[in-house]
C-alpha cells in the first residue's frame, strides 16, 4: 500500500476541507462579528496575509491530529476528541484573552463540528484501519 495514497492524501484532503471551511465560514459568515467585537475594543481585527498563513498551518495541524487520533478511535470519538482539542481548546483561550465575541459560538459552534466531522469522515473513507494487533 502507498504511504502517499493511505496516509499524506487523507491529510492533505482533510486539510483542504478544513481551510475551505475556516476560510467560508469565518470570511463570509461571521468576519462582521469579529470586526465589530475588536473595533470596540480599540482594536484592529488581524487580517494581514500572516495571518492567513498561520491560520494555514492550524489547519494542516489540525488535519494530521485528526489523522492520528482516526488510527485509533472511531468516527465519532475521532470527531469529538480533535474537536475539543481544536476549537474548545482555542475559544477558551481567546476568550480567557477578551478577544472572543460569545454572541458567534452559537453559529461557531455547530459548523466546527461539521467541520471536524467531514475532515474526520475523510480520513477514514480514504485510509485502511489498521490491523488489530
Amino acid at each position: 500500500m502507498s504511504p502517499f495514497r493511505n496516509t499524506i492524501l487523507p491529510i492533505l484532503l482533510a486539510f483542504a476541507w478544513i481551510s475551505l471551511s475556516e476560510f467560508a465560514r469565518n470570511e463570509f459568515l461571521l468576519k462582521s462579528y469579529w470586526v465589530e467585537h475588536y473595533e470596540s475594543m480599540g482594536l484592529t481585527f488581524p487580517s494581514e496575509p500572516v495571518n492567513g498563513i498561520v491560520w494555514g498551518l492550524w489547519s494542516l495541524l489540525f488535519a494530521v491530529a485528526i489523522y492520528v487520533l482516526s488510527r485509533r478511535f472511531s468516527l465519532w470519538d475521532t470527531t469529538l476528541l480533535a474537536w475539543l482539542m481544536a476549537f474548545v481548546m482555542m475559544w477558551t483561550a481567546i476568550g480567557n484573552l477578551g478577544v472572543l465575541p460569545y454572541s458567534l459560538l452559537w453559529f461557531a459552534v455547530p459548523l466546527s463540528l461539521l467541520e471536524a466531522l467531514i475532515a474526520t469522515w475523510i480520513v477514514l473513507r480514504l485510509s485502511p484501519p489498521l490491523p488489530v494487533v
